[in-house]
């Protein structure tokens, strides 16, 4: 089969590999669509502690299952099938407490376990037992499976955000996920509020129905939040951005007692913030952060697709052939449209 493989920092080369033979507790799936994650591209240009080189990325991802081994029960040849990333280890304190995505192993597919740039991908046993793989619709495309991956993502920071209708919530960044924030956030009863610095993308978010959209570049958004919540500020602040400029100021668009969530992790080299801990004291704030997502995110995720709920094409800009992997890496690293599907 062909497989686009990291062979290197910033090399990678679409190759012949062996098609993997599922063994009796593993399943193959064939690969319809991956989208590309900001983390795929920061593996891609510094690597990560996870990741093993040479090896194929890929985490957001759909596709049909072709094999299955003799012990597999939950599914068959011919199942439309999402994949989700994070891996519980189901072994472990956390594990064992449900928080399968604060594993101390940490598995996740395109890190540990071969990825989906590829035309094929293995489920390994720990993944058909303990991972986040969930059937389709009928009706639903791949493309728009493969993204609720993120989606889950999206749903762990929220409910770890504690998010109630008619709080104000403040998403600081536009990208695909960001505005995946925003939406699910409004159809909890939220008033949201976008700040973003670029106003090209802040001008496509706007098909959301935000509540304000606040353009950093060209005015005071900490000054402009207060303005938008009578001088309290927000309830909920989330960063969703690789900005540490955007953390600083999010505990000073935070109101009272207000929830603090850095959903996006930074840059390597760049995570060391300076904050102002008086306006933590003083504001008694609720700082934190958010990683991944656990299997249940994910199939939740996969309901509201299946249901229609929350539409996924809206979130896809550009489709490339697993061939042109590179140019779509460039493209989703440019911010010039929201979700890169790569169909294998």
């Amino acid at each position: 089969m062909k497989a686009a493989v990291l062979e290197a920092l910033e090399r990678m080369t679409i190759k012949e590999v062996q098609l993997p033979e599922p063994d009796d507790d593993s399943m193959l799936m064939k690969v319809e669509a991956v989208g590309i994650c900001g983390s795929d591209i920061r593996i891609f240009h510094h690597g990560n502690s996870r990741v093993e080189l040479p090896q194929t990325l890929g985490h957001e991802a759909s596709g049909r299952i072709v094999k299955v081994g003799r012990n597999v029960t939950k599914f068959a040849p011919g199942d439309r099938v999402s994949l989700g990333a994070d891996v519980p280890c189901g072994a472990c304190v956390f594990c064992e407490a449900g928080m399968g995505n604060n594993c101390q192993i940490n598995y996740a597919l395109g890190y540990q376990f071969a990825g989906s740039f590829a035309e094929y991908v293995l489920l390994n046993k720990t993944v058909v037992h303990y991972g986040p793989i969930h059937k389709i619709a009928d009706h639903i495309t791949y493309d728009e499976a493969a993204l609720a991956e993120p989606l889950a993502c999206v749903l762990n920071g929220l409910e770890l955000s504690n998010v109630s209708i008619g709080d104000t919530v403040v998403v600081i960044g536009a990208g695909p996920i960001g505005c995946m924030l925003v939406e699910v956030a409004l159809k909890m009863g939220a008033r949201v509020l976008l700040v973003n610095r670029s106003r090209p993308r802040l001008e496509m978010a706007k098909q959301l129905g935000a509540h304000a959209y606040i353009c950093s570049a060209e005015e005071n958004a900490i000054e402009r939040v207060l303005e938008e919540t009578g001088g309290l500020g927000a309830d909920v602040v989330i960063t969703c951005n690789p900005s540490p400029e955007a953390q600083v100021d999010a505990i000073h668009m935070a109101k009272n007692r207000a929830r603090v969530n850095f959903f996006g992790g930074l840059p390597k080299g760049q995570s060391m913030v300076t904050l102002d801990t008086n306006v933590i004291h003083y504001k008694e704030l609720f700082v934190h952060g958010a990683h991944g997502s656990l299997p249940r995110h994910h199939q939740k995720a996969v309901e509201l697709i299946n249901t229609g709920m929350i539409d996924m094409n809206k979130y896809i800009s550009h489709r490339y052939p697993l061939a042109s992997i590179e140019e779509a890496i460039a493209m989703a690293e440019s911010h010039a449209g929201m979700r890169v599907i790569i169909k294998p």
